[in-house]
C-alpha cells in the first residue's frame, strides 16, 4: 500500500541553478531534468486501444501526457520542432517499451499547412484518431510592452492560438463519437503577470475557445476541456519564458512553495482523455501548487 506524502517535499522543492538555453531548450540538457513520469507514472488501462495525438510531446508537460497514454495503453503520435529530435527519440523508447505504437511528427505547427499535414500523418500511422491532447507553446517574458516585437506577437499566436484551430479543423472528420480534445491555457490566463502580455492574452483566448468549441461539439459527442498547469518546471521556463534572475526561486511563490513537475499534471490529461471523465466538458482543470484560477 502507498504511503501518503508530503506535496511540499514530493518533488524537488530547492532552488534551481541558473541555466538559460536558445529556445526552444532541449530537456535533456537542464538541471535539474524535469520528472515526466518516466520511472514513475504506472498505467492502468484507462486508454486501451485509443489513439493520441500530442503537440509538445518531447518534453515536459507533453511528454508527461505522452508517456501516461502510453501506459494507459494508446498508441501515440507527438509533435515537437526539429531540433528537439534528441528528447523525441527518448519518448519513442518509453512508449514502445510498453507496447504500443510511437509516430514522431516533427514540425512547426505556426504552419497552418504542417498542422494539417500532422493530423493527416497521425491518422494515417496510427489508423484513427480520438485524442488530442494540444500543449505545445510560446512563451517569452517581455517587461515591457514597447518591447513586444510585431515578430514574437504574431509567433506566439499562431502557435498558442491560431495551431488550435488548425488542428482541430483538420482533425474532426476523423474525430468519432467518444473523442476528446484537451486544449492547454494556464494560471496566466486568470492571473496574468506584467511581463508576460502577449502570452498571458494568448492563454485568455485559449479559454474561451475551448469553452465555446465544447458547446458546438457536444451534440457531435465530442468533449473538450482544457488543463491550466501554474509554475512547472520545463524547458519553457529556461529560454526566455522566465527572466534568468527569477529561475533559482521558480514556483516558490505558490502556497505549496515550489514548482510543479509535469508529471503531476499527467493523471489530469489521462482523466479528460478518459471515459471516467464522461459527463466533464467545457471545463478547465487548474494544476497551480495553490494558486486560484479567479
Amino acid at each position: 500500500m502507498s504511503q501518503s506524502k508530503n506535496p511540499l517535499t514530493q518533488y524537488f522543492n530547492d532552488d534551481f541553478p541558473k541555466q538559460y538555453q536558445e529556445p526552444p531548450a532541449v530537456q535533456g540538457e537542464m538541471i535539474p531534468l524535469p520528472d515526466c513520469g518516466e520511472k514513475s507514472y504506472k498505467g492502468s488501462g484507462k486508454l486501451e486501444g485509443r489513439k493520441a495525438l500530442v503537440t509538445g510531446g518531447d518534453s515536459g508537460i507533453g511528454r508527461a501526457a505522452a508517456i501516461a497514454y502510453a501506459r494507459e495503453g494508446a498508441d501515440v503520435a507527438i509533435n515537437y520542432l526539429p531540433v528537439e529530435q534528441p528528447d523525441a527519440e527518448e519518448v519513442k523508447k518509453l512508449v514502445e517499451a510498453e507496447g504500443r505504437r510511437a509516430v514522431l511528427i516533427p514540425g512547426d505547427i505556426s504552419d497552418e499547412a504542417f498542422c494539417k499535414e500532422m493530423v493527416e500523418k497521425a491518422n494515417s500511422e496510427l489508423g484513427g484518431l480520438d485524442i488530442l491532447a494540444l500543449i505545445a507553446g510560446k512563451q517569452q517574458a517581455v517587461e515591457d510592452i514597447m518591447d513586444i516585437t510585431t515578430e514574437q506577437l504574431r509567433s506566439t499566436f499562431e502557435i498558442n492560438v491560431f495551431s488550435l484551430f488548425w488542428t482541430i479543423k483538420a482533425a474532426l472528420p476523423y474525430l468519432k463519437e467518444g473523442a476528446s480534445i484537451i486544449t492547454t491555457t494556464s494560471v496566466q490566463g486568470y492571473n496574468p503577470s506584467a511581463n508576460l502580455l502577449d502570452y498571458a492574452s494568448t492563454k485568455f483566448a485559449i479559454n474561451g475557445f475551448s469553452r465555446g468549441l465544447a458547446k458546438q461539439l457536444a451534440s457531435k459527442g465530442i468533449r473538450v476541456n482544457s488543463v491550466a498547469p501554474g509554475p512547472i518546471w520545463t524547458p519553457l521556463q529556461i529560454s526566455g519564458g522566465q527572466p534568468g534572475e527569477k529561475i533559482p526561486a521558480f514556483g516558490q511563490e505558490t502556497p505549496l512553495k515550489r514548482a510543479g513537475q509535469p508529471v503531476e499534471l499527467a493523471p489530469v490529461y489521462v482523466f479528460l482523455a478518459s471515459t471516467e471523465s464522461s459527463y466533464v466538458t467545457a471545463q478547465t482543470y487548474g494544476v497551480t501548487g495553490g494558486i486560484e484560477l479567479a
